[in-house]
Parts: C-alpha cells; sequence; structure tokens
C-alpha cells in the first residue's frame, strides 16, 4: 500500500480529496470495526481473545486486520510479552484515546436519537 505524505499542504488535510492524507486516515478509522475497537479499548488494555468476545460478530480475520491498520495509524498500541505461550495486548495510544472522545460522542448521538431514527426507518419502509 503506497501512504501519502503529509507535506502540510491544505489539500493533504482536504477530506473531500480523493487524493488526500486526511481521506485515507479518515477512511481507515472510519469504519465499524475500527470504532468498536477503540470503544472496546477505551477503558483497559485487552488481550485478542478478549477483545473478540467484547465485538460481537467480528471475525478473527476482520479484528486482525484492523487491529493492525489502527496499529500502523498509531491509535493502538501492541505489546509482547516474553513468555510462554506469548501475550500480546493492545491498549489505545494517545492518538487512540482522544479519538474515542468522539467516538463516544457518537454513541451518545445513536443512544439520543436511535428511537427518533427508528420510527424514521418504520414509516419510510411502510
Amino acid at each position: 500500500m503506497v501512504t501519502k505524505q503529509f507535506s502540510g499542504s491544505p489539500e493533504d488535510a482536504d477530506l473531500r480529496r480523493a487524493d488526500s492524507l486526511a481521506r485515507e486516515i479518515f477512511s481507515d478509522v472510519a469504519n465499524k470495526w475500527a470504532l468498536l475497537i477503540i470503544e472496546a479499548l477505551g477503558e483497559r488494555t485487552l488481550r485478542f481473545s478478549e477483545l473478540r468476545d467484547e465485538i460481537e460478530g467480528v471475525s478473527h480475520k476482520m479484528l486482525t486486520q484492523n487491529l493492525r491498520m489502527l496499529e500502523r495509524n498509531g491509535l493502538v498500541e501492541r505489546t509482547v510479552h516474553p513468555v510462554v505461550p506469548p501475550r500480546v495486548e493492545y491498549a489505545l495510544t494517545e492518538p487512540g484515546q482522544a479519538l474515542r472522545v468522539t467516538i463516544d460522542g457518537l454513541c451518545d448521538w445513536t443512544h439520543q436519537y436511535l428511537g427518533s431514527i427508528e420510527a424514521s426507518r418504520h414509516r419510510f419502509d411502510a
């Protein structure tokens, strides 16, 4: 994967531009699994199996791919403990914690408007 380098230009930070680094980052973190992983790691460090148990419906493959992507973007830190068998833990970094604040706002919004959205869906589908 070729990653765009941030040169400090406004184009790199413009989400509307298809070739912007900001859009690439936004695309990485704005998927349901990434959002759920960040939310799950918000309170504590977790092992892979604990994360999988926390996030209902996530496959081993999707959890692995998203953890790698979040680690690559500096949002999740992976720690391997030198024991037998190896113990691997995941935790949010400072930027990951900052993103979690935004995700918490999205979760609050969902809870606040869930009833309204459900009613709207029923009206639309009727």
